[in-house]
Parts: structure tokens; sequence; C-alpha cells
């Protein structure tokens, strides 16, 4: 009965994404007290729901959690839960309505998980370059959902031009950048590509069998060598805090008397610099020292050149 019932809440969450203590003991006939209690323990289980109590608060679980992936296509899901809601409406069985709440709370998922280019507007390219970006995105998205290799029209970062036939695994979004991990038959091995860098991208017409992979195979440093990072230790104002949150991460920040500080490993480069400089002084380098040196000459430069 308890396991029964904290599915059905489970369920229930992934489908509303937001409801009442009150609505899930009425639904269910349990009390409000057990209602807590099962949502405490799917807490434990590793679920990210979070609690608000008061006027406007209510039991909601994150936008990003899902189920697992099936084995259903969109149209599978359309038709199995329209036959199911045909025969709610002659049969009425619990097994029955809850069957259908499974399916179109897992239905919504997938059109979350999939719908890069289709309820997401992305625009991740240059200004004016809106309708490009969006097409490369269409596809490198069919590619990862269909298992179809693409033959890509890539420039790397030191300007080399090439062309490649590639078999994507997954989009990653880093930075406010797109980017696909992805088997690179020239290569031979896995490769991430930015998007952005990626002239064209045309179906092959093959396809390709995906390769097991977890989260710990991609490489998330993308093009930097370990050699070419360095730990930094900040300084941050508090009326920087919200552009220091966008460009560091709010983890990586932690509160330190009437400021912040934050230490984390970022590529050592003058893109480094520059997005140092731009924060008008309100991010200042604490160590290492060497970069704090390079940020002065930095800023000496643009005095005598302005």
């Amino acid at each position: 009965m308890k396991y029964n019932v904290m599915l059905k809440i489970l369920m229930l969450l992934l489908q509303k994404r937001k409801v009442t203590a009150t609505e899930i003991a009425r639904r269910y006939e349990v009390s409000v007290r057990s209602v807590y209690r099962y949502i405490e323990e799917l807490i434990v289980c590793g679920v990210p729901i979070d609690i608000a109590r008061g006027r406007y608060g209510g039991i909601t679980i994150a936008d990003t959690f899902r189920l697992p992936t099936g084995y259903f296509t969109r149209e599978e899901y359309a038709s199995t839960i329209n036959a199911l809601n045909a025969m709610a409406s002659q049969i009425s069985d619990e097994s029955l309505i809850s069957a259908r709440e499974k399916l179109e709370s897992r239905q919504k998922n997938e059109k979350l998980q999939l719908s890069v280019c289709g309820n997401i507007i992305v625009d991740g390219g240059t200004w004016g370059d809106n309708i490009k970006f969006s097409e490369k995105m269409r596809v490198c998205e069919q590619a990862v959902e269909e298992n179809k290799s693409l033959l890509i029209d890539y420039i790397s970062r030191e300007g080399e031009h090439s062309k490649r036939v590639i078999d994507p695994h997954v989009l990653i979004l880093k930075q406010n950048i797109w980017y696909v991990w992805a088997f690179c038959h020239t290569k031979q091995e896995f490769r991430t590509f930015k998007i952005g860098r990626m002239k064209s991208a045309t179906f092959t017409g093959k396809t390709f069998v995906k390769k097991e992979f977890t989260r710990d195979d991609i490489y998330l440093n993308f093009y930097y060598r370990s050699d070419e990072l360095i730990e930094v230790t900040f300084a941050i104002e508090k009326n920087s805090l919200a552009d220091a949150e966008d460009w560091l991460g709010i983890d990586n920040i932690e509160p330190r008397g009437d400021g912040f500080v934050a230490t984390m490993t970022l590529p050592n480069d003058s893109v480094l610099i520059n997005k140092i400089l731009s924060c008008g002084g309100a991010v200042k380098v604490e160590a290492p020292q060497d970069l704090k040196e390079r940020v002065k000459a930095a800023a000496r430069k643009i005095l005598e050149e302005t």
C-alpha cells in the first residue's frame, strides 16, 4: 500500500509538476501527514522534490527530472493513451486510470527532453543568424534521437576547416553554448563539437548503433588540456553577485564577510583575463599572483591606449 501510493504521488508530480499535500491526500485517501512522510522518503531516494509551505506553497518536482526513456515512440504514446481514455470512459477501473496517468506523464517528459527546437526557441548563434543556427540544432537533435549519422562542415578554434562524418550521441548545453558529443569517423574516437562552429550539418542516409556511455565518459572541459587550466580564487563584491553567479555558477560561490569568494578551475587564456576585466573591478583575483599581474598589465594597456 505504502509504496503503491508513493509511486502514484511520483507520477502525479511528473504530470502536474506542482500539487498541494491536501490534493494528494484527497486523491489517494491518505492523511496529509502521510503525504509529507511519503514525500520525504522520495527525497531520500534522490527525487528532486521541494516543499514550500504557506498560502502560495505546494509540493514541486524539478523540471529536469524524468523517468528513464522507454521504447515507445511519440505516436505509440498518443495511440495508447487514446485507447486507455476510451476504455476508461466505459470501465471504471483504478489500475486503468493509473496506467493512463503514468503514460501521460512519460509522454509529457519525452516532449520536454526532445523538443529542443520545437517548444523551446534556441538562439545560440551570432546576432542576425537566428535561422541557420536553429536549423543546425534541429538536425543535430534529430540525429541524436533517431541514431542518424551526420556529415558536418566544421571549423575548429585554430581555424582548421574539415568535413567529417559523426555519430551524435548526446547534446550538451554549457555556459549557454550548445555542443554535440559524437563519435568522429575521421579520428576514430569520441569528440565534442560546438554546433556554432558547424558551417553545415546534413544527414548521410546511414544510421548507427549507440555505444553505451555515462556522464563520466564525457570530458566536459572540452578543448582544454590539464596544463591549460588554472585554479583561481576570486573576491566578489556584493553588488556584482548576480553577474558572478551567471559566470561561475551559484554552487561555486560562498559568502565571506561583506562579500563573497569563489575558488575554481578555469581555462588559463586571454578570454579569462578579458572576462575578469569586464567585471569592472567588482570581481578581483586573489590567487594566483601570476594571474593578478597579467590582469593588471592588461588594465594598464587599456588605460594607455584610451
